[in-house]
């Protein structure tokens, strides 16, 4: 009786689960249940007429039962499931279901049992887990791509491609990447990571290696992850540009969904919407800088999707972590591409740089340097004042007059675009005011900062890129990931870096090439002596020794490890543990709670009165215009409500605008530490290459961690996993050294809620 109750407790499951997906278990059109073998037919029961598959190979049918069978809009089969109970592994139902599905040529089966779901395309892959099972859309698509399906080989690597009105060459290492990603879809690898230095063109080269998956019939629907609006823009910009045949749109946290063949999201608005997808929705998942979201919430987001993932990278392999390459199912933890930087360098590919000498310097030999879990407005007060301040300005200002004409011979009006990075929000807005000082006949427009509480932002930085005028960026933040402007030749470091990941891209800003001006070389002023840290030099720019920043790997700061770093929207030493937040172009400094107390009372106050926030408020999904209207009526002098600030007041890297408004109307439900756990082990699951023996012991660890918070080595010799033999176990499938290893993980990755 027992038992039967559990299986009624996995088909309770397994039906919700399938409403999810878009299937309706009591529609006989869509779905049979209890379908019997018989006689050389299926009979479904109870009470239905019986339905009959013709054989596809004429052999007699086994006597049986398929607990499901899906079927497609003609009423064909597409899959059946074999349902366990939920102590069985599903994994070991493979042999008995196969029968069944070649019998009636169901081309898919899945095994469940309620909390695993394995996927198994029998007649070209193993079984494996996902996340949820497939809709009627997704089976048939499949079905249709395996009968168009044609080898890459037959499309042809092109020579040259339009963008942005001007033909452009196909570069020799863009050519050996995508014949790299051939030879792995060709032999059935799921997961693929690049990495290629920022300037090389990963964005081109991913746009038309897509173009090539869908000529040859292996892609249909394409999602691109980014984590910074501006990634966003230029990935659209770069597929619609590319792919101007193929349907394509920015998903954005209030908007309703769009059934178009290419999705480009930020990561940190899929988090919160990853479940109104199925697994099988996406063909392929793109993920830029994808050394970031392999943890937590962030890592279920991504790993929910059962696809072709390709994961691009600027950061140099020894600094990423090993789990972005077991992620990415790595040999060795190298990527499965990679040209070095100084290859780029010396095939002329990037532009090298040059410090600059004799500026002054403001880090002293005494000072603390390793001291890395600090207050930034405190850091600025120490080392900064308006004395170095203007001293910084005035040596940036008149070296980069002596000399640009050096760096690039077409350079005209000026010295050339320069970034500054500053260490606050404040400090951005004194160096701006004081190289405006330094030319008053532009009359306050030649420095401009740059920041999410700037309401026009992305005109600034269109004009930036595009006029004369700023001809510095002064931001923090903002413009030191995902912001690209080729005729960038002065990188001004005013502020201390120690993580080696955001001074490679921080560097990366200068490194593109300008054929029209000329441009030959950049230059960065590194008044914290950043570059001394990191052991980068510009002695010998074309070698390992040089020019790559290659220094032993700094400790994490303040011991944090990666995970928690990237859990907290970083990955320098700004840990943001302080209990405020910067607000408007001056930073002022506010209160957490103040800030996050101010937005509620202002949400509820105008949810009726507004019409976008009422729209919210009534759960109906907002259109694009709608959602821009919405973030620049909320950023706005005073307040400065806008997602950046509310992520940091909320500690939340992972909310979106709608998400905040929704909170604030007490609309959002708050997952529990299980459902959280849950949804983390899921996701961890699906990432790892496991066979189902250690997936099971995986979930006893689990389960432990849960009740206790971590789990450990002194867990396996206590009850109640001693009684369970687990450390013999463990050793066994695992061996001593990996069981430490995935117990590491299990802390890291997914108890980490």
């Amino acid at each position: 009786m027992n038992a039967q109750n559990k299986e009624t407790d996995a088909r309770i499951l397994i039906d919700d689960q399938l409403r999810a997906a878009g299937w309706n278990p009591a529609d006989k059109s869509q779905v049979l249940t209890e379908v019997k073998v018989a006689g050389g037919h299926f009979v479904a029961e109870p009470g239905a007429q019986p339905t009959v598959f013709s054989t596809s190979d004429g052999d007699a049918i086994p006597t049986g039962r398929a607990d499901y069978v899906l079927l497609d809009q003609r009423g064909r089969p597409l899959a059946i499931i074999e349902a366990k109970k939920q102590a069985i592994q599903p994994y070991t139902a493979k042999q008995q279901a196969l029968p069944y599905a070649k019998q009636i040529g169901a081309p898919f089966i899945f095994l469940t049992n309620g909390e695993l779901i394995y996927f198994w395309d029998y007649q070209n892959d193993d079984a494996r887990i996902v996340n949820s099972f497939f809709s009627r859309r997704d089976l048939e698509r499949l079905v249709h791509m395996r009968a168009e399906r044609k080898p890459l080989a037959t499309v042809p690597i092109p020579d040259t491609y339009l963008r942005q009105g001007e033909t452009r060459s196909l570069r020799p290492y863009q050519k050996e990447a995508m014949q790299a990603l051939d030879r792995t879809v060709e032999l059935g690898k799921r997961r693929f990571l690049i990495e290629l230095p920022t300037g090389c063109g990963k964005t081109d080269l991913i746009a038309l290696y897509l173009k090539r998956l869908v000529q040859a019939g292996q892609a249909e629907r394409v999602l691109f992850l980014v984590d910074r609006d501006q990634l966003a823009k230029q990935a659209i910009e770069a597929i619609q540009d590319l792919l101007p045949g193929y349907s394509s749109y920015w998903l954005k946290p209030g908007m309703v969904r769009q059934e178009k063949q290419v999705t480009v999201c930020l990561l940190q608005t899929m988090i919160g919407r990853y479940h109104e997808f199925t697994s099988g929705y996406f063909d392929v998942v793109v993920m830029d800088e994808c050394h970031r979201s392999i943890y937590g919430a962030w890592q279920a987001a991504l790993s929910h999707f059962d696809a072709l993932h390709i994961g691009l990278t600027a950061t140099p392999a020894i600094y990423i972590e090993r789990n972005t390459f077991q992620f990415y199912h790595c040999k060795d933890d190298t990527p499965d591409y990679s040209y070095p930087i100084q290859e780029a360098f010396k095939e002329g590919f990037l532009v090298p740089y040059k410090f600059a000498t004799g500026i002054t310097t403001l880090v002293s030999e005494g000072a603390k340097v390793d001291e890395e879990h600090y207050d930034p407005v405190e850091f600025e007060r120490k080392w900064t004042n308006e004395a170095s301040n203007r001293l910084m300005m005035e040596e940036f200002d008149r070296l980069a007059w002596q000399s640009y004409k050096e760096l690039a011979p077409g350079q005209k009006n000026g010295p050339g675009k320069s970034v500054v990075f500053a260490i606050t929000k404040h400090h951005a807005a004194r160096l701006a005011q004081y190289l405006n000082d330094l030319h008053p006949e532009h009359k306050g427009r030649y420095a401009e900062v740059i920041t999410s509480d700037v309401v026009n932002a992305d005109d600034l930085i269109r004009r930036f890129k595009q006029e004369d005028l700023p001809m510095v960026a002064v931001s923090v933040g903002m413009l030191d990931t995902g912001f690209d402007c080729r005729e960038v030749l002065h990188l001004v470091m005013c502020r201390r870096v120690r993580s080696p990941i955001l001074y490679q891209q921080m560097r990366g800003r200068g490194t593109r090439t300008a054929p029209h001006i000329g441009k030959e070389k950049f230059v960065i002023y590194d008044f914290f002596r950043n570059h001394e840290y990191f052991n980068d030099s510009d002695t010998d720019i074309f070698s390992g020794s040089g020019g790559g920043g290659y220094a032993p790997k700094p400790k994490q700061p303040g011991g944090k490890t990666p995970r928690e770093l990237i859990e907290l929207g970083l990955e320098d030493e700004w840990l943001d543990a302080v209990h405020y937040i910067e607000v408007g172009p001056d930073g002022e400094r506010v209160d957490k709670r103040d800030y996050v107390t101010d937005w509620e009372t202002t949400v509820q106050q105008e949810a009726e009165a507004d019409p976008i926030i009422a729209k919210v408020k009534a759960g109906d999904a907002l259109s694009e215009e709608e959602e821009a209207q919405l973030a620049q009526r909320l950023n706005q002098p005073q307040r400065y409500f806008n997602e950046d600030n509310l992520r940091r007041a909320y500690r939340n890297p992972g909310g979106n605008l709608v998400d905040f408004i929704r909170a604030a109307l007490g609309m959002l439900k708050i997952k529990s530490r299980e459902e959280r756990v849950e949804d983390n082990f899921r996701a961890w699951l699906v990432a790892k290459n496991l066979t189902p023996e250690q997936a099971q012991y995986l979930a006893l660890l689990k389960n432990r961690g849960l009740v206790k918070g971590k789990v450990s080595l002194d867990d396996l010799f206590a009850p109640p996993l001693s009684i369970l033999n687990a450390a013999n176990i463990g050793i066994e499938l695992f061996g001593e050294q990996g069981l430490r290893n995935v117990m590491d993980e299990i802390n890291q990755s997914v108890l980490v809620a």
